[in-house]
């Protein structure tokens, strides 16, 4: 074995020893979805890695900033589409600023992925409403296109999507995709539009009063901001859907990934151990007092 090599072992030995080490990866593409949310597209600088990486729609990973620090965010593309991994980023902190001012062919580092998944296995057969708002489309839209790139594994499939502005609207290409598929039924909304704007109007949980899907044999998936994900439950169950039937992701406080910090603590449970999917069933006793 010659000294490059050597070194090459140790520093993958390092690695496998310490789980806060990150691989780098390299930004391919940016996409500027709205005023503070951007879309990197990035792949491992390790070709090796390109290859072995895998991970499962809902699953989270670290992003850090050399010199600046790291943060939580779910991966946005599906498993199903394996040139390249995609994040959302929401300008609201330090290390979003700092991921907002790189340009293509930064090097960053990538941890993960973290956390559990969406249950495909218990959403095969059945019909799916997949329940968004703003900047949580971000994993919504990593289940949906696994679910159309598996479109005969599936029943009837509902997309209901919101934001507070037309501006605020993410990922609108594949909105555009979605509205014009004729397998889907596809709703979106903003809580005000402007002079231009010619669909819907109104909260997500209006709109999903109003189009009332039906609960046979259906599962609904609900991302989004704190608030709408509370006000979503109770239309649900109105409409007869049982906590069962209903999934979630949660990203409180979440910043080590693995369960050590004790950040994201919700009732007995830790975000990033645990989730960041849950059935509703599992939380609807204390998310109210705590998210």
């Amino acid at each position: 074995m010659t000294i490059t090599q050597i070194k090459q072992r140790k520093k993958d030995l390092d690695r496998e020893n310490n789980v806060y080490m990150p691989h780098i990866v390299l930004v391919d593409k940016i996409i500027e979805e709205t005023p503070s949310v951007r879309t990197i597209h990035f792949h491992f600088k390790d070709a090796k890695l390109n290859n072995e990486f895998t991970f499962e729609s809902g699953q989270f990973a670290e992003l850090s900033i050399f010199g600046v620090g790291e943060a939580t965010f779910c991966i946005s593309s599906s498993p199903t589409r394996k040139d390249h991994l995609e994040c959302g980023i929401n300008r609201v902190g330090l290390v979003t600023n700092a991921l907002h001012r790189l340009g293509v062919g930064a090097e960053i580092g990538f941890r993960g992925p973290y956390g559990n998944h969406f249950p495909l296995d218990l959403m095969c057969g059945k019909n799916l409403v997949f329940i968004g708002g703003g900047i949580g489309l971000a994993p919504l839209r990593s289940l949906i296109w696994n679910v159309l790139d598996n479109r005969d594994k599936y029943g009837k499939i509902d997309i209901i999507y919101g934001a507070r502005s037309v501006s605020d609207l993410c990922f609108k290409y594949d909105l555009d995709t979605w509205e014009e598929d004729k397998t889907l039924n596809t709703v979106i909304t903003v809580d005000k539009g402007d002079g231009k704007w010619r669909g819907k109007e109104g909260f997500v949980s209006e709109v999903l009063r109003d189009a009332a899907p039906s609960c046979g044999n259906t599962i609904a998936i609900v991302c989004g901001p704190p608030i709408m994900i509370r006000s979503t439950f109770p239309v649900l169950e109105q409409l007869g859907f049982t906590p069962d039937q209903v999934i979630t992701t949660l990203e409180k406080r979440m910043k080590c990934g693995i369960g050590k910090c004790g950040r994201c603590n919700i009732g007995n449970l830790y975000v990033c151990r645990d989730g960041p999917v849950f059935s509703y069933s599992r939380i609807k006793d204390f998310i109210s007092d705590e998210y």
